[in-house]
């Protein structure tokens, strides 16, 4: 039996031919081909850009997060309720906690905070109590250790920071919070102002504020912890507080306790920060949210713009699908070259669109001088995303032209 003719490779319809056809058509419409592109570009950009800004947001309020709270950590003794109502440590910190706690890696520097009972409630700055003036409260009286300020974050306004030479002497000196400095009348150092605590003379020696954790500090007196234990009988430490190093937040929660009370680590109550990537993660999905449903609407309006100009291009096109029918092309033929030519316009749409949304969180962030986060594998998945959304949108019309008969074709356009 007789096979039917081979049609020469040099005369087949291929691939090749097909991406010429759909291109060459689209390249002679160029204002619709502008108009139908602009719709996949806004949602291509705009759908980059949201998440470039989300992660890039997500960033900077990590950042002003550890700025504070993800390099402190605290350590106190666990607390019960006492018959009287009162709440009572029911264990001791170390007097050396500090200097244990420094050996972790991990923790820079490490103070101790006290809070100090005055037997004779007391601070003022002139040595003699004047019965004619009406009593005010004092300020607050905290013993520390180490460099408070280097630790808390805090700045020296005028004179300097006692430290542990002053501390191990337990010498008689002390350094004012701003607001505690303002209620003593004390406003400069040179001249080697004293208060009197509890009837103690104390000499100041500097004049604080800014503290990031403590802020309660700045109405308060604070001494050496070894000051306060020969003159106010000090008990022990009312708890620890450590400046880490990022992202040793939850390594130090474990190890802090049992480098404070090996014996008994429930006793003590740690508050340490998540780890960095934590934070980063859990802020940029909550903000990736918005912004995603934001951009996949815009997207959407881009890829009902693709359907609805090639659904119009094959009402316009109907005479020369049904000649092109009439002189051999399949109907594969057609439905392919109305999807490349979908296709072509997402893939440009997408590529136009993923460089200005990258060029647009470059932008910002240089203005505002943020440290911009994009992705490389989002742009690229939004050129890809282009290409699928003209896909999609190209699918319905190109079955519809495949179905057009010439004849019918034909007799609408004669």
């Amino acid at each position: 039996m007789a096979g039917s003719p081979r049609i020469p490779r040099a005369d087949r319809f291929g691939f090749g031919d097909l991406v010429l056809e759909a291109t060459v058509d689209i390249a002679s419409r160029p204002g619709r081909l502008l108009m139908t592109v602009l719709g996949t570009v806004l949602g291509i950009g705009a759908l980059v850009a949201t998440i470039g800004f989300a992660q890039t947001a997500s960033g900077q309020i990590a950042r002003q997060f550890d700025a504070a709270a993800a390099t402190h950590l605290s350590v106190a003794p666990t607390e019960a309720q006492a018959r009287s109502g009162q709440s009572v440590a029911t264990a001791a910190l170390p007097w050396d906690a500090p200097d244990r706690l420094e050996r972790l890696a991990g923790v820079e520097s490490a103070v101790s905070l006290s809070p100090v009972t005055l037997r004779e409630n007391t601070i003022t700055a002139v040595p003699l109590n004047d019965p004619s003036i009406a009593a005010v409260a004092p300020p607050a009286l905290v013993a520390a250790s180490g460099d408070v300020l280097g630790t808390l974050g805090g700045r020296v306004v005028t004179g300097r920071v006692f430290d542990d030479g002053h501390d191990e002497r337990g010498d008689r000196v002390a350094i004012l919070g701003a607001r505690a400095a303002e209620r003593l009348a004390v406003n400069r150092v040179d001249t080697q102002p004293s208060i009197f605590i509890g009837g103690v003379s104390y000499a100041v020696i500097g004049i604080f504020e800014g503290l990031d954790r403590r802020a309660e500090l700045a109405d308060a007196v604070v001494i050496p912890t070894g000051a306060a234990r020969a003159d106010f009988q000090l008990a022990s430490p009312g708890d620890v507080v450590a400046r880490i190093a990022l992202g040793t937040g939850p390594q130090l929660r474990e190890q802090a306790p049992l480098a404070l009370a090996p014996d008994a680590v429930d006793t003590l109550e740690v508050s340490a920060p998540q780890a960095r990537s934590d934070l980063a993660r859990n802020v940029q999905g909550d903000v990736n949210i918005v912004f995603i449903i934001l951009g996949v609407i815009v997207l959407l309006a881009g890829g009902l713009g693709i359907a609805n100009v090639t659904t119009l291009s094959v009402l316009e096109r109907t005479g020369e699908i049904g000649l092109r029918r009439a002189l051999g092309s399949t109907g594969r033929q057609i439905a392919g070259q109305f999807v490349v030519e979908s296709v072509v316009i997402g893939l440009l749409g997408g590529l136009v669109g993923a460089a200005l949304g990258v060029f647009a969180v470059l932008g910002v962030s240089l203005v505002q001088q943020w440290v911009p986060v994009v992705d490389p594998l989002v742009a690229l998945g939004g050129t890809v995303l282009g290409a699928l959304i003209g896909l999609a949108a190209g699918g319905i019309p190109a079955q519809r032209a495949s179905r057009i008969e010439p004849i019918a074709a034909l007799r609408a356009n004669a």
